[in-house]
C-alpha cells in the first residue's frame, strides 16, 4: 500500500536539507507538493536554500523571520565526528551538544508563534544513540536523549497548538558516518556487539 500525502499550500522548513536525511525530507516534502525552505552554513545549489547557521540565534530570527507561515519544521541538521571522550576538547563536545540539542531548541522556540498559527508540527530527527551507548558517541548520544526528552516536554507544553515528535531513521551510510572506524561501509561495526555492557 503506498501512502500519499498532500501538502500543496504549505510551507516546510528542513534543517540541514542540503545532503542525506535532509535532503530526502526535503524532496519527499516537494513531491507531496509543500513549499520547501532549507538551510545550511555553506552555500548549497537546492531549490528553497537558505543560508542560516542554526545555532546562531540572529541567523534563526532572519531565516524564521523570513518566513509569512510555516506548517512544519524538521529539525534535521546534527551530526558529529567520532569524539572519544578521552583526548576530546571540551569545546568540542560542547559544540555537539550546542548543534544536536540546542540548536533544535533555538528553532523550534522562534518558530512556535509561526507554527501555532497554522496548529503545524515539529518533527526532531533523532538518533539510535540516544538510546544504545556507542563508543566516540558520548557527547553526541548525550545530546539526542536530551533531544527525545525536548520533544516530549515540548509536545506536552505546545498541545493541541502544536505537534511535536522524534523520528529515529536508523543508520544511513553518508559522508558523516561516525560509527566505526574502518571508513565507508562499516557504519554498523561499530554498534555490534553490547558495548562493554
Amino acid at each position: 500500500m503506498t501512502v500519499t500525502y498532500d501538502y500543496a499550500g504549505r510551507v516546510v522548513l528542513v534543517t540541514g536539507g542540503t545532503r542525506g536525511i535532509g535532503a530526502g525530507i526535503a524532496d519527499a516534502f516537494r513531491s507531496a507538493g509543500a513549499d520547501v525552505v532549507v538551510c545550511g552554513r555553506n552555500p548549497a545549489d537546492v531549490p528553497g536554500f537558505v543560508q542560516a547557521d542554526v545555532r546562531d540565534p540572529d541567523s534563526v530570527d532572519r531565516l524564521v523571520g523570513g518566513l509569512r507561515r510555516l506548517d512544519v519544521v524538521v529539525n534535521n541538521a546534527g551530526g558529529t565526528p567520532s569524539a572519544p571522550l578521552h583526548g576530546t576538547s571540551p569545546r568540542l563536545h560542547a559544540r555537539i551538544i550546542e548543534l544536536n540539542l540546542t540548536a533544535p531548541l533555538l528553532v523550534a522556540q522562534r518558530a512556535y508563534p509561526l507554527l501555532a498559527a497554522s496548529r503545524g508540527s515539529v518533527v526532531m530527527i533523532g538518533s539510535s544513540s540516544g538510546a544504545r551507548p556507542s563508543p566516540g558517541t558520548a557527547a553526541y548520544g548525550a545530546a539526542k536523549a536530551g533531544l527525545h526528552h525536548l520533544s516530549a516536554c515540548l509536545a506536552a507544553e505546545w498541545a493541541p497548538d502544536v505537534r511535536v515528535n522524534t523520528v529515529v531513521v536508523g543508520l544511513v551510510e553518508d559522508a558523516s558516518d561516525h560509527y566505526g572506524q574502518a571508513g565507508p561501509g562499516s557504519g554498523a561495526a561499530g554498534l555490534s556487539g553490547d558495548g562493554g555492557i
